[in-house]
């Protein structure tokens, strides 16, 4: 299997729940390595891709293909918590797979969360409980990681954080990430493919021409005034997973 086959395609994709036509002929590849963003307003049929791709649904027409072998890491684009369970960030994600301590800490590490190993899982912040979701999809050592809105109920400091730290996840271990997001400028420095949806797909491409294309611009009011877009400028420090600005250690 040559490494630039592709890892995933979806050919020609329909689905219809009830009367309402959810995806309509949708298609794309996604090879070893890259990073493919799904943007588009709520109700656009995102995540309900990703759901037919992780064979959650089936879809009406079409298929979808995977590499044999492939392994995939999931994150769910929320996790309703009670706050009187007794679950510790440990036992949750020992939950369906087995690993050892090492293993977490290792992956709680990577995802800058290493500080909550043995926290109960209700009493963290929204962006902790996103890093501990991704390390959960780490455990699985995934060739393709699936995440839905991985920046859910965290703030803007800290999604930008998390953006780079998938960046540095898909550069250190080679895997695609097939992820969902509401803002394409927040994604562009990580991304290097875009697909707009609105049932169907409006436009495709780098994100740079898609934040350009007219059925985008039109799509999310861009042209009309509707859309603030947030620039971000990269700067010399870090956020913890609070968000909060990380003092830098003073030398030795």
């Amino acid at each position: 299997m040559m490494a630039t086959e592709a890892l995933l395609a979806v050919e020609r994709v329909h689905l219809t729940l009830g009367r309402h036509p959810v995806l309509q002929d949708v298609s794309l590849q996604l090879k070893p390595g890259e990073v493919l963003t799904l943007i588009g307003l709520n109700g656009s049929g995102k995540t309900t891709l990703l759901r037919v791709i992780l064979g959650l649904v089936a879809p009406d027409r079409g298929q979808v293909r995977l590499r044999p072998g492939t392994r995939i890491g999931y994150m769910p684009q929320k996790l309703p918590i009670e706050e009187t369970l007794p679950l510790s960030v440990a036992r949750f994600l020992t939950l369906s797979q087995r690993a050892t301590r090492a293993q977490l800490r290792h992956v709680l590490v990577e995802t800058g969360a290493l500080a909550v190993l043995d926290s109960p899982l209700a009493a963290l912040s929204g962006g902790e409980l996103q890093r501990v979701l991704l390390a959960k999809a780490l455990l699985r050592e995934p060739d393709l990681l699936v995440l839905d809105e991985p920046v859910q109920s965290v703030d803007v400091a800290g999604q930008f954080e998390l953006y780079d730290l998938l960046g540095r996840i898909r550069q250190r271990r080679g895997c695609a990430i097939l992820m969902v997001s509401h803002d394409l400028h927040l994604v562009m420095p990580t991304t290097d493919w875009v697909i707009c949806m609105n049932q169907h797909i409006c436009c495709a491409g780098p994100p740079e021409i898609v934040s350009q294309h007219p059925a985008y611009r039109q799509l999310f009011g861009i042209d009309h005034g509707r859309v603030a877009v947030y620039h971000h400028h990269h700067h010399d420090h870090k956020h913890d997973t609070h968000g909060q600005v990380v003092k830098p250690e003073e030398p030795h």
